[in-house]
Protein backbone atom coordinates (compact mmCIF):
# COMPACT_ATOMS: atom_id res chain seq x y z
CA UNK A 1 0.00 0.00 0.00
CA UNK A 2 1.23 3.60 -0.66
CA UNK A 3 2.07 6.23 2.09
CA UNK A 4 -0.88 7.78 3.43
CA UNK A 5 1.24 9.72 6.22
CA UNK A 6 -0.19 8.72 9.66
CA UNK A 7 -3.49 9.32 11.66
CA UNK A 8 -4.45 11.01 14.40
CA UNK A 9 -4.74 8.11 16.28
CA UNK A 10 -0.66 7.16 16.20
CA UNK A 11 -0.19 10.60 18.28
CA UNK A 12 -2.99 9.84 20.93
CA UNK A 13 -1.48 5.83 21.09
CA UNK A 14 1.51 7.69 22.17
CA UNK A 15 -0.07 10.23 24.43
CA UNK A 16 -1.52 7.16 26.15
CA UNK A 17 1.75 5.43 26.56
CA UNK A 18 3.39 8.15 27.96
CA UNK A 19 0.53 8.39 30.76
CA UNK A 20 0.38 4.44 31.21
CA UNK A 21 3.68 2.77 30.19
CA UNK A 22 2.36 -0.95 31.16
CA UNK A 23 1.87 -4.14 29.30
CA UNK A 24 -1.75 -3.96 30.13
CA UNK A 25 -1.82 -0.79 28.12
CA UNK A 26 0.28 -2.19 25.07
CA UNK A 27 -1.62 -5.52 25.00
CA UNK A 28 -5.19 -3.42 25.08
CA UNK A 29 -3.68 -1.20 22.35
CA UNK A 30 -1.48 -3.18 20.28
CA UNK A 31 -3.52 -2.92 17.24
CA UNK A 32 -3.52 0.39 17.07
CA UNK A 33 -0.01 0.15 17.00
CA UNK A 34 0.34 -2.41 14.26
CA UNK A 35 -2.09 -0.10 12.14
CA UNK A 36 -1.93 3.69 12.89
CA UNK A 37 1.88 3.65 13.72
CA UNK A 38 4.21 0.65 12.46
CA UNK A 39 1.97 -0.04 9.43
CA UNK A 40 2.37 3.40 7.79
CA UNK A 41 6.07 3.79 9.07
CA UNK A 42 6.80 0.14 7.15
CA UNK A 43 5.20 1.81 3.79
CA UNK A 44 7.05 4.89 4.03
CA UNK A 45 10.48 2.77 4.26
CA UNK A 46 9.30 0.91 1.05
CA UNK A 47 9.06 3.97 -0.77
CA UNK A 48 12.54 5.77 1.23
CA UNK A 49 13.72 2.44 -0.13
CA UNK A 50 13.60 3.23 -4.11
CA UNK A 51 14.94 6.83 -3.69
CA UNK A 52 18.84 6.52 -5.10
CA UNK A 53 21.97 7.28 -3.15
CA UNK A 54 21.68 4.60 -0.68
CA UNK A 55 18.29 4.07 0.49
CA UNK A 56 18.60 0.53 0.45
CA UNK A 57 16.05 -1.69 2.67
CA UNK A 58 14.62 0.34 5.82
CA UNK A 59 14.93 -1.69 9.25
CA UNK A 60 12.00 -0.32 12.49
CA UNK A 61 13.33 -0.30 15.77
CA UNK A 62 11.73 -2.77 18.21
CA UNK A 63 9.18 -1.03 20.70
CA UNK A 64 10.68 -2.68 23.69
CA UNK A 65 13.30 -0.68 25.76
CA UNK A 66 16.53 -2.29 26.69
CA UNK A 67 16.29 -2.15 30.61
CA UNK A 68 19.00 -4.33 31.73
CA UNK A 69 21.17 -1.09 32.43
CA UNK A 70 18.91 1.54 32.88
CA UNK A 71 17.24 2.97 36.26
CA UNK A 72 14.40 3.73 34.56
CA UNK A 73 12.43 -0.01 34.26
CA UNK A 74 9.66 1.78 31.69
CA UNK A 75 8.99 -1.52 28.97
CA UNK A 76 8.37 0.50 26.21
CA UNK A 77 9.71 2.92 23.61
CA UNK A 78 7.42 6.41 23.33
CA UNK A 79 8.14 6.79 19.74
CA UNK A 80 8.80 4.55 16.95
CA UNK A 81 12.06 4.77 15.26
CA UNK A 82 13.38 3.59 11.85
CA UNK A 83 16.53 3.57 9.51
CA UNK A 84 15.86 4.48 5.86
CA UNK A 85 18.48 2.41 4.54
CA UNK A 86 21.37 5.01 4.96
CA UNK A 87 19.63 7.87 4.36
CA UNK A 88 17.44 8.83 7.86
CA UNK A 89 16.60 8.32 10.73
CA UNK A 90 13.11 8.64 11.52
CA UNK A 91 10.96 8.77 14.04
CA UNK A 92 7.42 9.77 15.35
CA UNK A 93 5.91 10.34 19.22
CA UNK A 94 3.55 12.19 20.96
CA UNK A 95 5.74 15.23 20.00
CA UNK A 96 5.46 14.97 16.14
CA UNK A 97 7.70 13.57 13.64
CA UNK A 98 11.65 13.94 13.63
CA UNK A 99 14.30 13.09 11.14
CA UNK A 100 17.94 12.74 11.27
CA UNK A 101 20.84 12.49 9.33
CA UNK A 102 24.81 11.73 9.94
CA UNK A 103 26.90 9.91 12.26
CA UNK A 104 25.39 9.81 15.72
CA UNK A 105 28.10 8.34 17.64
CA UNK A 106 31.53 8.11 16.23
CA UNK A 107 34.05 5.66 17.64
CA UNK A 108 37.58 6.46 18.36
CA UNK A 109 38.64 5.96 14.92
CA UNK A 110 35.98 8.08 13.77
CA UNK A 111 36.46 10.74 16.17
CA UNK A 112 40.09 11.01 15.21
CA UNK A 113 39.61 11.56 11.56
CA UNK A 114 36.71 13.58 12.07
CA UNK A 115 39.09 16.15 14.78
CA UNK A 116 41.49 16.57 12.44
CA UNK A 117 39.37 17.03 9.31
CA UNK A 118 37.74 19.92 11.14
CA UNK A 119 41.17 21.45 12.13
CA UNK A 120 42.22 21.59 8.81
CA UNK A 121 41.16 24.43 6.87
CA UNK A 122 40.17 23.46 3.61
CA UNK A 123 38.26 20.68 4.91
CA UNK A 124 37.37 22.51 7.78
CA UNK A 125 35.94 25.09 6.33
CA UNK A 126 34.02 23.18 3.74
CA UNK A 127 32.19 21.56 7.26
CA UNK A 128 31.52 25.14 8.59
CA UNK A 129 29.85 26.01 5.17
CA UNK A 130 27.57 23.15 5.18
CA UNK A 131 26.59 23.49 8.73
CA UNK A 132 26.38 27.38 8.10
CA UNK A 133 23.56 26.45 4.99
CA UNK A 134 21.39 23.95 6.69
CA UNK A 135 20.78 25.75 9.98
CA UNK A 136 19.96 28.76 7.27
CA UNK A 137 17.41 26.40 6.15
CA UNK A 138 16.27 25.84 10.30
CA UNK A 139 17.99 22.53 10.09
CA UNK A 140 19.72 21.49 13.62
CA UNK A 141 23.48 20.50 13.33
CA UNK A 142 24.44 19.15 16.58
CA UNK A 143 26.33 16.06 18.27
CA UNK A 144 25.00 12.96 20.36
CA UNK A 145 27.45 14.26 22.99
CA UNK A 146 29.68 17.46 23.32
CA UNK A 147 32.72 18.09 25.35
CA UNK A 148 32.64 21.13 27.86
CA UNK A 149 36.06 22.26 26.21
CA UNK A 150 38.51 21.90 22.96
CA UNK A 151 39.76 18.09 22.93
CA UNK A 152 42.94 17.30 24.13
CA UNK A 153 45.58 18.51 21.86
CA UNK A 154 43.67 21.33 20.03
CA UNK A 155 43.61 25.14 21.13
CA UNK A 156 40.28 26.08 23.00
CA UNK A 157 40.73 29.27 21.14
CA UNK A 158 40.29 27.25 17.85
CA UNK A 159 38.27 28.89 14.74
CA UNK A 160 36.07 25.72 14.90
CA UNK A 161 35.93 24.87 18.24
CA UNK A 162 32.27 24.35 18.62
CA UNK A 163 32.35 21.51 15.89
CA UNK A 164 35.64 20.35 17.59
CA UNK A 165 33.71 19.60 21.04
CA UNK A 166 31.44 17.53 19.04
CA UNK A 167 31.51 13.45 19.48
CA UNK A 168 29.39 13.19 17.03
CA UNK A 169 27.43 15.32 14.42
CA UNK A 170 23.66 15.04 12.49
CA UNK A 171 21.17 17.55 11.30
CA UNK A 172 18.19 17.19 12.92
CA UNK A 173 14.74 18.62 12.28
CA UNK A 174 11.27 18.36 13.78
CA UNK A 175 7.89 19.17 13.48
CA UNK A 176 5.38 19.30 15.66
CA UNK A 177 1.96 17.42 15.15
CA UNK A 178 -0.77 18.80 12.38
CA UNK A 179 -3.22 18.07 10.06
CA UNK A 180 -0.06 17.80 7.03
CA UNK A 181 1.11 14.75 9.23
CA UNK A 182 -1.98 12.32 7.73
CA UNK A 183 -0.84 12.81 4.27
CA UNK A 184 1.87 12.22 2.08
CA UNK A 185 3.22 15.79 2.91
CA UNK A 186 4.90 13.98 5.88
CA UNK A 187 7.01 11.93 3.52
CA UNK A 188 7.42 15.23 1.34
CA UNK A 189 9.19 16.84 4.62
CA UNK A 190 11.19 14.06 4.95
CA UNK A 191 12.56 13.99 1.59
CA UNK A 192 13.24 17.40 1.65
CA UNK A 193 15.11 16.92 4.58
CA UNK A 194 17.31 14.38 3.50
CA UNK A 195 18.37 16.04 0.06
CA UNK A 196 19.07 18.90 2.55
CA UNK A 197 21.55 17.17 4.53
CA UNK A 198 23.10 15.38 1.40
CA UNK A 199 26.36 17.44 1.57
CA UNK A 200 26.90 16.68 5.27
CA UNK A 201 26.33 13.10 4.76
CA UNK A 202 29.06 12.93 2.13
CA UNK A 203 31.29 15.20 4.08
CA UNK A 204 31.23 12.75 6.97
CA UNK A 205 31.46 9.92 4.60
CA UNK A 206 34.72 11.38 2.60
CA UNK A 207 36.41 12.89 5.75
CA UNK A 208 35.74 10.14 8.79
CA UNK A 209 34.03 6.81 7.25
CA UNK A 210 32.97 3.71 8.70
CA UNK A 211 35.13 2.70 11.94
CA UNK A 212 37.59 -0.21 11.12
CA UNK A 213 37.59 -1.22 15.41
CA UNK A 214 35.66 -4.53 16.56
CA UNK A 215 32.53 -3.58 17.98
CA UNK A 216 32.36 -2.86 21.74
CA UNK A 217 31.35 -5.93 24.16
CA UNK A 218 29.69 -5.76 27.35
Amino acid sequence: MAFKGWPAEAIDFFEGLEADNSRAYWQDHKDVYDRAVKAPMDELLAELAELGGGGGKGKVFRPNRDVRFSADKSPYKTNIGAMAGDLAYVQLSADGLGVGRGMYLMATDQLDRYRRAVAADATGSELTAIVGTLRKAKVEVTGHDSLKTAPKGYPKDHPRVELLRHKGLIAWRSWPPAAWLGTKAAKTRIVEFIEAAAPLDAWLSANVGPSTLPPPTR
